[in-house]
């Protein structure tokens, strides 16, 4: 499975560099969705994933077998269960220090799809609210 994930990984680099490939959202679209609070709508689906496209690529069945089980331990892993572990983090601090405040700040991938850590701490009874680009704090 690792070949496999190596072997995919760098055919699509390759794709990029010689302009048969094209990530379908621009620098801009990510901060304008990351402004919005709004990043799954554009990028947390199987065509605009950080993690590597397996899953449409043209494959042999046992193949695709592959792609799919390498892209759910890679969602699972890197995405679902890093989450979560921010998630208790932010809580375990909240809990230990209820007289202090404290800002936390996440890279855009802790904000994507479901299991976010906002859904975490929502989950674990938290109001949750986004800040808009330039709206005080």
């Amino acid at each position: 499975q690792v070949v496999f994930a190596l072997n995919q990984t760098l055919l699509q680099q390759e794709s990029l560099r010689a302009g048969s490939f094209q990530i379908p959202y621009t620098t801009e679209d990510l901060i304008k969705h990351y402004n919005c609070g709004d990043l799954s709508s554009i990028i947390f689906n199987y065509d605009t994933s950080q993690v590597p496209n397996f899953i449409n690529a043209t494959f042999p069945a046992h193949e695709h077998i592959t792609a799919q089980e390498i892209d759910r331990y890679f969602r699972q892993e890197l995405i679902y269960k890093r989450n979560q572990r921010m998630g208790r983090r932010v809580k375990d601090l909240l809990e230990e220090y209820p007289d202090k405040s404290f800002f936390f700040a996440f890279g855009a991938g802790h904000f994507m799809g479901n299991n976010t850590v906002i859904d975490v701490l929502r989950r674990e009874g938290y109001e949750v609210e986004h800040t808009p680009a330039g709206q005080a704090i």
